[in-house]
């Protein structure tokens, strides 16, 4: 197995640097073997077979060829949970594991929490929540069947008791006064930020959960901040993960609409990335 770390690192480590190329081979080793870092550690002398090493040598092929990972392997790793993703859906970033984590701590043992998942995608907001939040309900609504079908077989493989709904957010209406947290993380990268973009991005992830027209940008933050004036309960929140170049903006929209103490947080790099509003 030595060998074969030694080959995969001289392979990557030159394209994608050290830090990217030991969160590959952690995804490797764990989609091929079923082994997590302490048993790669355990199994680091052994032999390896030659059906694992052809694997991993199509593996190397496929992301130097720019697959991302997550997808050449049918798994991502977000907020302690293995799961599983495809081209249907974005790949969970690290950021949105902080969005999580914002929204946990703030309710931290308060249950029966009913909470509201824009856009879920492959579920891993919703089904973070679920797991995190002691007996909250948890809504997770995406226009896309596909999605929802990743999201569902996400939510089941992790015993997550989410509530899958496919629905347009421009023609969601729930009824008044019914969740205690909506949260989302919408399409936000304007068309024109294309040009900044890694390849892998624009060639293998969705198009309709990335990219919103320059002219409109805040489209899916207002449509769900109204919704959310309605739908969320007094003194419920609004969570959103936002374009960085776009928070001053997304603040002022929150809080024209009513909502109260609008705060924008910083993710992990130091951009404004996440935003939390109240209903009054």
């Amino acid at each position: 197995m030595r060998k074969t770390l030694k080959h995969i690192r001289e392979v990557l480590v030159p394209r994608f640097g050290k830090g990217e190329t030991e969160a590959m081979i952690r995804l490797i080793f764990h989609h091929l073997k079923g082994w997590n870092a302490t048993d790669m550690v355990i199994n680091s002398d052994k032999e390896l077979s030659e059906y694992t090493r052809g694997k991993i040598d199509e593996i190397l092929e496929r992301v130097l060829k720019g697959e991302p990972i997550q997808y050449v392997t049918g798994e991502a790793y977000f907020y302690g949970m293995d799961l599983m993703v495809t081209p249907d859906v974005l790949i969970p970033r690290v950021e949105t594991q902080e969005l999580v984590d914002f929204i946990v701590k703030k309710y931290d043992g308060v249950s029966d929490l009913k909470i509201l998942d824009v856009g879920t995608g492959s579920g891993c907001i919703a089904i973070a929540l679920a797991r995190n939040l002691p007996f909250a309900q948890v809504t997770g609504i995406d226009i896309s069947e596909k999605a929802l079908a990743v999201a569902k077989e996400n939510g089941k493989k992790l015993k997550a008791n989410v509530n899958w709904v496919k629905a347009d957010v421009f023609n969601f209406s729930p009824a008044a006064d019914s969740f205690d947290i909506i949260v989302s993380n919408p399409p936000y990268v304007m068309m024109s930020e294309q040009r900044d973009m890694e390849a892998n991005v624009l060639e293998h992830e969705p198009w309709v959960a990335l990219f919103v027209p320059d002219d409109d940008p805040l489209r899916f933050y207002r449509r769900i901040a109204k919704m959310g004036i309605d739908a969320l309960k007094d003194g419920g929140t609004l969570w959103f993960e936002l374009n960085a170049q776009l928070a001053d903006e997304t603040a002022k929209l929150v809080k024209s609409l009513g909502y109260e103490d609008v705060t924008l947080e910083r993710d992990i790099a130091g951009k404004w990335r996440f935003i939390e509003a109240k209903k009054g």
